[in-house]
């Protein structure tokens, strides 16, 4: 099992949303060192948070976070973003983003992050998906399939990192309550909860945490017809 009290942490895309409660509820369950990254570290607001500079699709500015935080033993890859995306429509530069963004961001730091979690033993990484994994719905179709390779990313991570002592935990969640989501007229579950179930899934050394119930039912239905997911698509054969 894996433990919060006295672990150092590092969370990225920490001074905001789920990333800031995140951060909020490691230092409640004692972690003893919690590194709180941002594009601008002058936003992080946690008295108690190391605030450090990180632009996840820059390798320099990974690989300088990784020099300062070498006493890391929890890897938080948190940091992401979205626009509004088709593959019909959308530029091709802003499907790519989204990859960069979601995808290769969580492995660049991931990668650059090993060898310290693999020092100090114990290590653990957790990495924020989404419903998105597993479901697509218009305007998202670069966020989706970008967190759908990230679902296989952790998976492939997983078996990999095994051998070497560190554990790999996959958030999943549907919509979330913070200022990303302020006009959308939707049921969303607090980022207070979000956090308090990602550190549950750490402790108890889970392979996936599904922090709401449209997560539960859409994994579920992974297993059924495509028309149950996507009701469009019913009477098609």
């Amino acid at each position: 099992m894996t433990s919060i009290e006295g672990s150092v942490a590092l969370v990225t895309g920490g001074s905001r949303g789920i990333g800031k409660s995140l951060v909020e509820a490691l230092y409640e369950r004692g972690a003893r060192k919690v590194y709180a990254t941002a594009r601008d570290p002058r936003t992080v607001s946690h008295p108690d948070a190391v605030p450090l500079a990180l632009e996840v699709t820059d390798p320099a500015s990974v690989a300088a976070a990784a020099a300062q935080a070498q006493d890391v033993t929890l890897l938080i890859n948190n940091a992401g973003a979205t626009t509004s995306t088709s593959f019909l429509d959308s530029p091709v530069e802003d499907l790519r983003r989204e990859f960069d963004i979601n995808f290769f961001g969580p492995l660049l730091t991931t990668r650059a992050f090993v060898p310290a979690l693999e020092r100090n033993g114990d290590g653990h990484i957790l990495t924020v998906h989404s419903v998105l994994s597993w479901v697509t719905v218009p305007g998202t179709d670069g966020y989706s399939a970008a967190k759908a390779a990230l679902w296989s990313q952790s998976n492939a991570l997983r078996l990999e990192l095994q051998p070497r002592g560190i554990k790999v935990t996959g958030l999943h969640v549907g919509y979330v309550d913070t200022d990303l989501t302020a006009g959308l007229d939707v049921s969303k579950i607090s980022a207070h909860s979000v956090a308090e179930q990602a550190l549950d899934g750490i402790e108890t050394d889970a392979h996936e945490v599904l922090a709401d119930a449209i997560t539960r039912q859409v994994k579920a239905g992974l297993s059924g017809e495509l028309s149950a997911l996507y009701p469009q698509l019913a009477g098609q054969s």
